[in-house]
């Protein structure tokens, strides 16, 4: 009868420090795998402390709102049907990667689908987090400037252009256009503005002048109030959405409100 092979005890002994770096490696690990698909957003400043989901993160320190909030338009310009059953207000920040993102892939839906219909009107409030992203103030002033030099429609023509131009700016990013801060400066909102055809010699005097620095300032004032914690945030008839979240998401939220 042949020996059965026998089988030997292994001990692996791990010393603190090194059961510690297997376990920092993993964690390390996890928030790469999280921040780069769109599981966390980051950011630091006096308005804009962590925490958060798919956006640019910030805090005002009054916690996430739930249930309906009421949320005022102000005297901001909007898209759609004034008396559409549905109206979605954004806060959102022009140098924000995330609002970006809800601007190339998720807003031309909402149009097709729920703007150009009379379903739903959209209004854009900034809310500019001026420690991570320096031009984002002067962005909100821009189309500020661009309506009052040449009226609403300008507005929205500004509003898409520097959202545009930023995608251009940062086709050859490593990291692509969804993860990265474009940098551009007050000389390129004045360009942007004249390639739109908005009387330069106004617009610059009006951004110069910050004439709209404390319209935008109040925007984000009262996002803040409302219990905004992130940028882009929507309040879909008062009730919060948080983060570049897909069509879908917005979808099931407007039709909530239809049905």
């Amino acid at each position: 009868m042949e020996d059965q092979p026998q089988e030997k005890e292994v001990t692996i002994r791990l010393t603190k420090s090194s059961l510690w770096q297997i376990i920092s490696g993993v964690l390390a690990v996890i928030l790469v795998i999280s921040i780069f698909t769109g599981g966390f957003g980051f950011g630091s400043s006096s308005n804009t402390p962590t925490g958060g989901t798919g956006g640019t993160v910030v805090n005002p320190g009054n916690g996430a709102p739930t249930g309906v909030v009421e949320v005022s338009a102000d005297d901001d310009p909007i898209l759609g049907e004034a008396n559409a059953p549905v109206t979605i207000i954004e806060f959102s920040d022009y140098q924000c990667p995330f609002c970006r993102k809800f601007w190339t892939d998720t807003l031309p839906q909402i149009k097709t689908n729920y703007i150009d219909t009379g379903k739903v009107k959209f209004v854009y409030r900034d809310f500019p987090l001026d420690s991570l992203h320096p031009l984002a103030q002067k962005s909100g002033e821009a189309a500020e400037c661009a309506r009052d030099v040449g009226g609403e429609a300008k507005y929205w023509e500004m509003h898409d252009k520097m959202f545009s131009e930023q995608n251009i700016l940062d086709s050859g990013s490593p990291q692509g256009p969804v993860t990265s801060t474009v940098q551009y400066s007050i000389a390129d909102l004045k360009k942007w503005a004249s390639e739109i055809g908005v009387d330069s010699s106004k617009f610059d005097s009006c951004l110069d002048d910050g004439k709209f620095a404390s319209e935008v300032k109040s925007d984000f004032q009262d996002g803040a109030e409302a219990g905004v914690q992130g940028t882009p945030a929507f309040f879909i008839n008062g009730k919060l959405i948080s983060g570049a979240q897909p069509y879908s998401a917005f979808q099931a939220a407007i039709e909530a409100e239809l049905a």
